[in-house]
């Protein structure tokens, strides 16, 4: 069977290793213009057949096909439709095993990332729904290295025994790999999960409604929108521009990471419920963005986690919560809106004693309960170290609704007027620089500077 050339596009890679996507294309579904795809590129599609040459006008049906055909620089383009899965590519030796519906293992390089793009203007929905393997299942296992998802919908990994904590939507254990735009929700466990790896970046992705109600350790304890729970020496995982809502657990969780992440211009609301009502969820957490911690107990090899530009509301739990974090995290230019608390700065010493650890600038805490564990902290520049007696009008708006409106062509976070500052806020320029960039005399308080 002929194979299509491998192509290098050094623009498109130049984008990549710039963590913004290239490609792209007009909404719809008819066929782009041959300049919107990379040349030499391959396809799948619904209805396809790995028999044949896995071009555009005659696809290949399987992601698995693709994956063991391509060479690092190549591309494959994932047409519209489902693509259904109802077992794993192992069995199950235990009901405590774990099992992939897709595995991704083969590595790309620096220069020649392995690419699996939605085609231009195109939904492709992976649904993991009808699986019946009883034991653990990751929807994508994702373990190569220099990889790149883009606009894939990934939805409805199970659980099928109560034995395990959870299921996964995507389980991650390669490094430099790139997820973007995926649509990842009601799984019965995290949407996207980090175990391992370095310099992984998830970019613009959404992760909701995920609920595990069959699950060792109670219903909705380990359902998360993301998680990170990696081991030491990978540093450089960032959660960039993603939104979580409606899990039962946390939307955030980075409990056991031993390596640094960085969560910034991401969203988080309505964790800690039934999804789709404000019915508690009694196991789940609740949290907006859980920002470390080793289980309740003092590592001496814990590290710094950073949290900037984002926003949480209206969770069960805390807004940001440092969750026995034995070091100070960094927490910058963030805003927490009716959460309970806004912000939980629970830390831990040696001894095992409670304590107040975080680096807080340039922070808003408005309604609901404010701040808990906060003293001992080093906490300047904020919303309640300053004489500005907040209100409703210090805001453009204040309605929790709408935020998970359409993202922006290019899947940036839509631009709402929620939780911006009004034009007349008291906390316009009442920042320090903390070395992010700002506009006028000084850093705007909050997640949005003007």
């Amino acid at each position: 069977m002929a194979r299509n050339a491998a192509v290098t596009v050094s623009l498109c890679l130049a984008a990549m290793l710039a963590l913004i996507g290239c490609g792209g294309g007009a909404q719809g579904s008819q066929d782009p213009p041959s300049a919107a795809l990379i040349p030499g590129a391959y396809f799948v599609a619904p209805g396809g057949d790995d028999a044949q040459a896995g071009t555009q006008s005659a696809p290949w049906a399987t992601l698995a096909h693709a994956q063991a055909t391509v060479s690092p620089g190549d591309t494959v383009y994932l047409r519209a439709g489902t693509y259904t899965y109802t077992a794993g590519v192992n069995t199950c030796a235990s009901r405590q095993d774990t099992v992939n519906a897709i595995t991704l293992d083969k590595s790309g390089t620096p220069q020649d990332p392995i690419r699996y793009w939605a085609y231009p203007g195109e939904k492709p929905v992976f649904d993991f729904s009808g699986m019946t393997d009883d034991c653990r299942i990751k929807g994508f296992n994702v373990t190569g290295s220099w990889v790149h998802l883009k606009g894939l919908e990934i939805r409805g990994v199970p659980q099928n025994n109560n034995l395990n904590h959870e299921s996964w939507g995507v389980w991650i254990s390669g490094s430099h790999d790139i997820f973007e735009q995926l649509d990842t929700h009601h799984h019965m466990g995290p949407g996207l999960f980090i175990h391992d790896g370095s310099d992984n970046l998830v970019l613009n992705t959404d992760s909701h409604h995920n609920y595990d109600p069959l699950t060792s350790n109670g219903a909705g304890q380990s359902a998360d929108g993301f998680g990170a729970h990696i081991s030491a020496n990978h540093p450089g995982n960032v959660f960039r521009g993603c939104r979580a809502w409606w899990n039962s657990d946390d939307g955030f969780d980075l409990i056991n990471a031993y390596s640094p992440v960085t969560i910034e211009n991401s969203w988080a609301w309505l964790q800690g419920y039934l999804p789709g009502t404000t019915t508690p969820v009694p196991a789940g957490n609740g949290n907006g963005i859980k920002a470390g911690g080793y289980g309740g107990v003092y590592v001496d090899n814990a590290v710094k986690h950073t949290v900037r530009f984002s926003v949480a509301f209206s969770n069960k739990a805390a807004g940001i919560y440092a969750n026995h974090h034995p070091l100070a995290n960094d927490y910058f230019n963030n805003t927490s809106y009716g959460n309970h608390p806004d912000y939980d700065m629970l830390g831990i010493r040696a001894d095992g004693a409670a304590v107040g650890l975080g680096t807080l600038r340039n922070n808003i805490a408005f309604t609901g309960m404010l701040l808990s564990h906060v003293d001992g902290t080093d906490a300047q520049f904020n919303s309640w170290n300053l004489a500005v007696t907040l209100s409703d009008a210090e805001f453009q708006s204040v309605s929790t609704a709408g935020w998970d409106a359409p993202r922006q062509a290019d899947g940036s976070l839509p631009v709402l007027p929620q939780l911006r500052l009004a034009p007349t806020s008291g906390l316009i320029d009442k920042g320090v620089d903390v070395g992010l960039p700002f506009t006028g005399s000084a850093p705007d308080l909050g997640a949005f500077e003007r």
